[in-house]
């Protein structure tokens, strides 16, 4: 097998990043937040919305699910072109990788329903796997035509994950991700067309915000808010404070699956404790969502320290290749020392590099 790729850090930091609006945003259902007081309304009542409700559907909510569909399709387009320098069968890697997947999202849903893994590997599946065979330019038009018309019916969430699985896809067929530093003009036009349309789209949304959750407002105020989040992050990589971005996110990002998954029993658990079900408790979710991920983060850190991947990453990589995937992270052999032993002769003793194992790139 081939030796690893360069890992592109731009990818892990958005994906890190990403993770957080989506534990924030999925908190409340998770603990089922305020149920207690819902069912306690008369039948068709329902309560105004609240100010960190609002801001949450404004900011987060609709607008961190396109961020990792998109990335999704990215990262099937880099492990299908890697696996198929390694593999004779590079597709029925994929069709195993994402078995895999959907065997983890069914066994993730018993603890959230309507969590993301299973939909993302039926569709990936069912869209990605023929797109494969696709020339570039359909897979794009696809793309565009699968992310657009959806939204513009007021179709969000799961029926947005062909599209945006299709433009991850494209995107990473035009090599965009790995030419990021050579197209910081585009990028900045992308950011400042997506910004400058996300404000009339939030306010629209805002007319509507008690029900913007099945609003066309609300799916194309997502859609260009995750643009203007990923381009405005990917400028940012391009500053002085990629260091710090790296540092914050990249390690979430990195192992975004066992965060995801694990965060849903840090929630649920702390969700008893606290009773979310018995009230409304903005101040606590935002501090549970803190918490976590400040937790996740400690672990992240120094976990990569002394392991390639994640738990549930090198699990997937193991089901996927149909072996064990080196874990640990290969360190350099000491150098000989220049004091010649009294038992041997002075010359040098051959150094051996450690050979890296097979990487799987999200």
């Amino acid at each position: 097998m081939a030796e690893p790729g360069r890992r592109i850090d731009a990818l892990d930091v958005v994906r890190g990043f990403a993770l957080c609006g989506i534990l924030t945003v999925n908190i409340g259902p998770i603990t089922q937040m305020g149920a207690d007081v819902l069912e306690a309304l008369p039948p068709g009542q329902g309560l105004p919305a609240a100010a960190p409700e609002v801001w949450l559907d404004l900011l987060v909510a609709e607008r961190f699910f396109p961020v990792f569909s998109f990335l999704f399709g990215i990262g099937f387009a880099i492990f299908l072109e890697s696996a198929g320098r390694r593999h004779p069968r590079p597709r029925l890697l994929l069709v195993r990788r994402l078995a895999a997947l959907g065997l983890l999202g069914l066994a993730h849903q018993v603890l959230q329903p309507g969590e993301a893994l299973t939909p993302y590997a039926v569709f990936g599946i069912a869209v990605l796997l023929p797109a494969s065979y696709l020339p570039s330019w359909a897979v794009l038009a696809l793309g565009a035509a699968g992310t657009a018309v959806p939204a513009a019916l007021g179709h969000g969430g799961t029926l947005l994950i062909p599209g945006l699985f299709l433009l991850g896809l494209a995107t990473a067929r035009y090599r965009v991700p790995q030419r990021l530093d050579r197209l910081t003009g585009w990028t900045a036009l992308a950011f400042a067309l997506s910004a400058a349309a996300a404000v009339p789209a939030a306010l629209w949304q805002y007319g509507e915000v008690e029900n913007s959750g099945f609003a066309a407002s609300s799916a194309v105020a997502g859609l260009l808010m995750a643009t203007a989040y990923v381009s405005g992050l990917a400028l940012l990589m391009r500053t002085p404070l990629a260091g710090a971005l790296r540092a914050v996110f990249a390690p979430l990002g990195r192992m975004a699956l066992t965060n995801y998954v694990t965060a849903t029993v840090a929630v649920l658990a702390a969700g008893a404790l606290l009773d979310f079900r018995s009230g409304f408790m903005w101040g606590a979710l935002f501090a549970l969502a803190a918490g976590v991920l400040a937790a996740q983060w400690v672990f992240s850190s120094l976990w990569l320290r002394a392991f390639r991947y994640g738990p549930l990453e090198w699990a997937w990589r193991c089901a996927t290749w149909w072996e064990a995937v080196p874990l640990r992270v290969s360190r350099p052999s000491s150098p000989p020392s220049s004091r010649p032993s009294p038992s041997a002769p002075s010359s040098p003793a051959p150094s051996s590099a450690p050979q890296p194992g097979p990487s799987c790139t999200r």
